[in-house]
């Protein structure tokens, strides 16, 4: 039976790129597979599909009954909606273990990288399968993107060592240029409908039964969001009231001054200064140093919601 390669609700550029690479490796090896996605490509991941040649994997909400490889998460706010009624054959994933349960054995990649895309490029390495030119491209691209070209705190030498490899199966000489060329496109916001920014790289948690909702805007100055602050500030409180949601956060990252300004609206008023030591002033916060959502965000907020 073909099974369903899929990343998470808003896909990012590593949830695209890995269901493609890792559908690839499937057939290659007679595990017969189809990439798929749950939501829109960002502007970034469009970028990184144009260049090497790719179409955007096949859009599809429902799986129950399908046989599902899940990419880049374990958890069941992230997951297909009727998750439930499917079958889990596998998980490749970077972050935390998840809520996802199954019923049956399944084969599982997790690693503590800084991309589901280097725990790809080790399984195409275990597996003695010859990765292309143009996949090897959307694998670099996904680690660049992931790790913040090196800068997250959440970058191993593994993920290096796989950016060097990949980039020079794809015939890329400066990685490094290639991954400003890409945030530069992160970075532009304008005319973006203030709904569509908050929701560009968002995830829902659950947190010792409380929903949370964060998302992340990395760009390469903050500028660009001086005059929409305020308009993001009001989206991510109507989204709190709309999803029932008891914490939202939004973190504008700058991946020049490696740091992060946290949009938030929470029912505790104290949440924010239990995990991160600083309160928020009028709703904002600037972390020094944050640029990781999963090892720098997530981690303190369980901890103060324990």
């Amino acid at each position: 039976m073909t099974m369903y390669v899929v990343g998470h609700k808003i896909p990012d550029s590593d949830s695209i790129c890995g269901a493609i690479a890792l559908a690839y490796l499937k057939n290659q090896i007679d595990e017969p597979a189809i990439a798929s996605r749950l939501g829109e490509l960002s502007p970034e991941t469009a970028f990184i599909l144009d260049k090497f040649g790719f179409e955007a994997p096949e859009f599809k909400e429902s799986y129950a009954g399908e046989n599902v490889y899940i990419v880049d998460h374990s958890e069941l706010t992230q997951a297909p909606d009727d998750i439930a009624q499917a079958t889990i054959v596998g998980i490749v994933d970077h972050h935390k273990l998840g809520d996802l349960t199954t019923s049956t054995p399944l084969e599982c990649w997790i690693r503590p990288v800084g991309c589901s895309n280097t725990i790809i490029k080790m399984m195409y390495d275990f597996h003695n399968v010859e990765i292309p030119k143009d996949i090897a491209g959307i694998m670099m691209c996904a680690i660049l993107s992931d790790t913040v070209i090196f800068k997250s705190p959440t970058c191993t030498t593994a993920d290096i060592k796989c950016v060097e490899a990949l980039a020079e199966i794809a015939g890329i000489e400066d990685y490094k240029a290639l991954g400003m060329e890409m945030f530069k496109v992160k970075s532009a916001v304008e005319g973006t409908p203030v709904r569509d920014l908050v929701m560009r790289d968002f995830k829902d948690f659950n947190m010792n039964g409380n929903k949370v909702g964060i998302g992340q805007l990395e760009v390469i100055d903050l500028a660009v969001f001086d005059d929409i602050k305020a308009e993001l500030a009001a989206d991510i409180a109507a989204m709190k009231n709309e999803g029932e949601r008891h914490t939202m956060m939004l973190l504008l990252t700058d991946i020049m001054k490696e740091g992060s300004e946290v949009l938030v609206i929470s029912e505790d008023d104290t949440l924010i200064e239990r995990a991160y030591g600083k309160a928020p002033t009028d709703g904002k916060v600037w972390l020094d140093g944050v640029l990781s959502r999963k090892k720098q965000v997530v981690p303190p907020l369980q901890d103060a919601f324990a």
